[in-house]
């Protein structure tokens, strides 16, 4: 971690942070009455402010327009594979295999979810009915989830969601702001967890709660409300329908398809805390947040229970008091918690364990890929494999807006690592080089007239429609280049990324021939397990120009970019990293 300095600069920043525009209004106990108006974007239709504009489009009006949607499916129906239909009857697991189902299950929800909001904490027996369902994706087209590599393995991309919702009693002893029992929650805290093709390594990117976005037109499932297009700050995206509307705003800023998303609200963080004991966090200083409570003396603490929370939800005691440090001391808390659960945890009374899953698995929120215990002890099985040291956590490289009321991603460094989860590039910078082509590399064919290629239209996104015509054009283009075998396909596709899959590897010379003529990069040509002959699927970034759009050219004697490295700008904390400690902010000591 990099903390931020300590000088004239840093304490200007931290005494400036409330006039940025941080709103803390939804944090405190103040009647709503009493407090200032709500942030610009928290209605639907609000907000004056454009979206940062992505690569390949213009940010819409705020107010939208246009009427219906089209809720898109096509999310998984299992983390793993594991059968999560009707079968024989199962007979109980002995007791042995229950714990230790019990603390895989652990390890999986907390991995998920701690650092956000609050925890889950499943038990195997009665408690699915507990788990609420939402849908997937509720814009108007989902993106197609990433395709298998060579070996036919697929990366997994949850979103790990925390809800500021007072709709309980538990959630407003717990969160305060009473007034606000009964308003649509937030999702102030937002991480995309990605994991590997290979299960080798695991990314967990945040995303600050004040980031102004383009959140797409959404519709509510359980009453059909359309919510129109617009611009406004990330976390009010759960208020257009649901946490599948936070998933359609996350692929249309990033391009990674989500498989899945976990939200959780207040309640768990308090049991799942004092079940393993306590979870140890650091600070530099004396730290004390009256917003939320959070009292610690400087070094290391031993958070559990309430302090848990608290820790998980201050802002106002790290680094310039706004939503960027909170990440971070969120990422420790993580990175600690799962330390623990793989060094051996204290789970094991079963009474108190069932107690302790009963209250928390009703603070869980998940699509329906995941919605049993099952089904997430199977993705438990599948994060027990990353080593510790290749988990990182990292904050998108971000700059604040002019004014300074809320933050935008950073121009050029975020776009990288967006593009680095998309093609299952672990953000530690850690991952092996590619293995090097057989040499000599196949001979392409003779002629290209010889070279089959089906060419579909992927253009559309879930604020974009889809470019009539698209494929068409490009099978006319590779034509017209001497590949009349060239013709365009009728299947929908949805992705960010334009890419030229091959299924053999005798079809890497021709295929690397049809990306020469169109001027695709290297990196769009890939090796699929589930490709059949050549398959070039137009991506977003292409919507129009009959040849691929040129990167930014270095500047002369410059050394060209690493794709595969992660921007000097972005903040990583390792997994095992157990020295890192927050930058108390100097308004917050004692």
């Amino acid at each position: 971690m990099r903390p931020v300095g300590r000088d004239a600069a840093h304490e200007r920043a931290a005494r400036e942070a409330q006039a940025r525009g941080w709103d803390d209004s939804r944090y405190d106990d103040k009647p709503q009455a009493a407090r200032a108006a709500p942030e610009p974007g928290a209605a639907p239709g609000a907000g004056a402010d454009p979206a940062p504009a992505s690569p390949h489009r213009h940010p819409a009006p705020a107010d939208g327009s246009g009427t219906g949607a089209h809720p898109a499916g096509g999310h998984r129906t299992d983390a793993d594979g594991a059968d999560g239909g009707a079968g024989p009857p199962v007979r109980p697991a002995p007791r042995s295999r229950r714990r230790r189902l019990l603390r895989w299950a652990a390890l999986t929800v907390s991995v998920l979810i701690l650092g956000t909001s609050g925890v889950g904490y499943l038990y195997i027996d009665g408690l699915n009915d507990n788990i609420r369902k939402g849908e997937l994706h509720l814009g108007d087209n989902k993106l197609d989830s990433a395709k298998p590599n060579a070996a036919g393995q697929t990366p997994l991309n949850i979103l790990l969601l925390g809800s500021d919702s007072r709709n309980s009693d538990a959630n407003v002893r717990l969160g305060g702001s009473r007034a606000d029992r009964g308003r649509p929650p937030l999702a102030d805290v937002q991480m995309l967890l990605h994991l590997s093709a290979d299960r080798s390594s695991m990314s967990v990117l945040s995303i600050p709660r004040d980031t102004r976005v383009t959140i797409p037109r959404c519709t509510d499932p359980e009453d059909g409300t359309v919510y129109q297009e617009r611009t406004g700050k990330i976390n009010t995206s759960l208020q257009n329908g649901g946490p599948g509307c936070t998933v359609a705003t996350w692929e249309e800023l990033t391009g990674v398809p989500v498989d899945h998303f976990v939200m959780v609200d207040f309640a768990g963080v308090v049991a799942m805390a004092d079940a393993v004991g306590g979870v140890p966090v650091c600070v530099d200083k004396n730290v004390h947040d009256p917003k939320s409570g959070l009292r610690l003396e400087a070094g290391e603490s031993v958070v559990r229970g309430e302090q848990a929370l608290q820790w998980l939800r201050t802002r106002h005691g790290f680094e310039d008091g706004s939503d960027l440090g909170r990440a971070k001391a969120q990422h420790q808390y993580m990175n600690a918690m799962v330390r623990q659960l793989k060094a051996g945890t204290k789970l094991s009374n079963p009474v108190k364990l069932r107690n302790l899953a009963e209250e928390a698995t009703k603070a869980l929120t998940v699509d329906e890929g995941l919605d049993s215990v099952g089904k997430l002890f199977g993705l438990a099985n599948q994060l027990r494999q990353v080593p510790t040291e290749r988990i990182t956590m990292a904050t998108m490289p971000w700059v604040y807006s002019p004014g300074g009321s809320y933050v935008l991603p950073k121009e050029g460094d975020a776009e990288q690592v967006f593009s680095m989860l998309r093609r299952d590039v672990a953000l530690d910078g850690e991952d092996e080089p590619p293995a090097s082509e057989p040499s000599p590399a196949p001979e392409p064919s003779a002629d290209p007239a010889a070279i089959a290629v089906r060419v579909l239209n992927g253009t559309g996104t879930a604020a974009q429609g889809p470019v009539g015509g698209r494929a068409a054009a490009i099978a006319e283009e590779l034509r017209a280049a001497g590949f009349t075998q060239a013709a365009a396909g009728e299947e929908p596709r949805s992705q960010w990324d334009t890419v030229l899959a091959y299924g053999a590897a005798d079809d890497r010379a021709d295929a690397r021939a049809v990306a020469e003529a169109l001027g695709l990069p290297d990196s769009a040509v890939r090796h699929s397990a589930d490709a059949t002959g050549l398959t070039l699927v137009i991506g977003a970034d292409w919507r129009q120009g009959a040849t691929y759009p040129e990167s930014a050219t270095p500047s002369p004697g410059a050394e060209p970019p690493d794709d595969n490295a992660p921007p000097e700008s972005l903040d990583g904390l390792h997994g095992d990293d157990s020295s890192a400690c927050m930058t108390v902010n100097p308004a917050a000591t004692w």
